[in-house]
């Protein structure tokens, strides 16, 4: 099977280098953890275990050691309350992720509402809300209500989300009754550099993969995207997970991956996809 790969897939700078940390401190240190999986791919974080590091979801369940902050980041209550107990911490929060947070406050402090475009589920939205007093988040269209009661609104967008869904949710907000609104792009350029190369690959495609973890934000987002162009789109952890059938009567397949997804799933799978003869189910080439 011929397999064309998107030009921007995989691994950001970002997800690198909280992994190059993750394995420093791990080898350095012991009684190592991080709240919550220090990025979103179950492959990396079974390895990471392996090498030591636990993971938690409350600083509070953490008897001493060191604490890893996730390339998501966390909240000002969250490293108050992790170094009132005497914890080291080392922080893996992603330099983006850093900047949001820097500006929500400084928006809060200049007397906006904060509001933040994103999912309120996602562990860096959350610590985006954690970082300044009374932060709103809108997901839809729905959540808009939330911004009634103000006048002063001071927008920024999870770093993940499609340039398209910042536009729309900024043109629905323009529409309400305000008096000044601020709007800052916190979109991370190699997310949407992974968008547009994905989009533009899938269109070319029978049949399109995206690589990633199902909890990854950015992976979503990707199949999301590809399935606006390509309904034949399919959203994978690995190879594994890959139903052959899916295959039969198609020639040309398109691979791209998330943000957190390693180079060696996406290589394994690409590597396998080759080797395929689509011309019959499940039946390799050299059969």
């Amino acid at each position: 099977m011929k397999v064309l790969v998107a030009e921007k897939c995989g691994f950001c700078q970002g997800v690198r280098n909280a992994i190059k940390l993750a394995d420093q401190t791990l080898a350095e240190r012991q009684d190592v953890y991080s709240l919550g999986p220090l990025i979103h791919n179950e492959q990396v974080v079974e390895k990471l275990a392996g090498d030591g590091l636990k993971i938690v979801e409350d600083f509070k369940q953490i008897p001493s050691g060191t604490v890893l902050i996730r390339s998501h980041g966390a909240t000002k209550a969250q490293l108050k309350g992790i170094q009132q107990r005497g914890l080291n911490i080392v922080d893996a929060t992603c330099v983006l992720v850093k900047r949001l947070q820097k500006i929500a406050r400084e928006l809060h402090e200049h007397g906006y509402k904060v509001v933040v475009i994103g999912d309120e589920n996602h562990p860096e939205v959350q610590a985006v809300v954690g970082s300044a007093s009374g932060v709103l988040v809108v997901a839809g269209p729905c959540d808009l209500p939330k911004l009634s009661k103000h006048k002063r609104l001071g927008v920024v967008c999870q770093t993940t989300q499609s340039p398209e869904h910042f536009a729309y949710i900024v043109g629905l907000m323009i529409q309400q009754d305000f008096v000044e609104l601020k709007i800052i792009n916190t979109l991370c350029k190699e997310a949407i550099k992974r968008q547009n190369s994905a989009v533009e690959l899938c269109k070319k495609v029978d049949i399109m993969f995206v690589l990633g973890g199902l909890n990854s934000a950015n992976t979503r987002k990707l199949a999301e995207l590809c399935k606006r162009h390509n309904p034949r789109t399919l959203h994978l952890q690995n190879w594994r997970e890959l139903d052959k059938k899916v295959l039969y009567g198609w020639n040309i397949a398109g691979v791209t991956a998330g943000a957190s997804t390693p180079d060696w799933v996406i290589s394994e799978f690409v590597q396998n996809l080759k080797a395929l003869d689509t011309s019959a189910p499940n039946r390799p080439r050299d059969e």
